[in-house]
């Protein structure tokens, strides 16, 4: 009789240390869950060039931010592992926008060349002489055969605004190597090829805008 009295405080105590073991199971469970990646910031690397230089346009110009894809309008930084599957590099990100990144390194690489008399943005909405816009299809780094690069392809229009005519256009294309496997080997590739792409872009515009003025 005693020996079925105590039964129902037995059971009752093994409840309580079943529940316990599978509290502490839980929360062992969740100690090892992989923790979401710490989100790493970073900037446009950018060596202005100077071979650009030369006589002052006495013309001033407009940098417009360029018209991009859905997915290459954010700060994530773009990448294709294979064939045409494009994807984003988890836990890193541009400080800004991508075409925003794109037309502040213009306006910088014209500003260093100090050829326009001025050289704004399309945020500053000022009276210019000429605008330069363009459609950019390609800021990624894409990978062949285990082979990474990063291409820039550029689609530039240079407009005349007293008229709005459209003076010039030309596409740019511009691959740079990436020299090691690193997230960091990838930011400096990507600065190398803006390099590259606004010394060939200032470049360009000069020649159209002294012939046409």
């Amino acid at each position: 009789m005693s020996y079925l009295n105590a039964l129902p405080n037995y059971l009752w105590r093994s409840g309580l240390r079943l529940m316990a073991l599978m509290v502490v199971m839980i929360l062992a469970g969740c100690s090892i869950l992989p923790e979401s990646p710490i989100s790493q910031v970073y900037l446009l690397p950018a060596n202005p060039s100077s071979s650009a230089g030369g006589p002052e346009l006495g013309q001033s110009l407009r940098i417009v931010q360029p018209n991009t894809s859905q997915f290459l309008s954010s700060s994530r930084i773009a990448v294709q592992p294979q064939g045409s599957e494009i994807t984003i590099y988890s836990g890193s990100r541009w400080s800004d926008p991508t075409s925003v990144l794109v037309r502040n390194r213009l306006i910088q690489e014209f500003r260093a060349a100090g050829r326009f008399s001025s050289v704004s943005s399309d945020d500053d909405n000022l009276q210019v002489d000429y605008e330069l816009s363009g459609d950019l299809s390609s800021f990624q780094t894409v990978y062949t055969a285990g082979q990474g690069e990063v291409v820039i392809r550029f689609d530039a229009r240079l407009v005349r605004l007293s008229d709005r005519r459209a003076v010039a256009t030309r596409s740019f294309v511009v691959r740079q190597p990436i020299d090691g496997r690193s997230m960091e080997h990838v930011v400096i590739a990507f600065g190398a090829a803006s390099d590259q792409f606004a010394a060939q872009t200032v470049v360009w515009t000069q020649q159209q805008v002294a012939s046409n003025r």
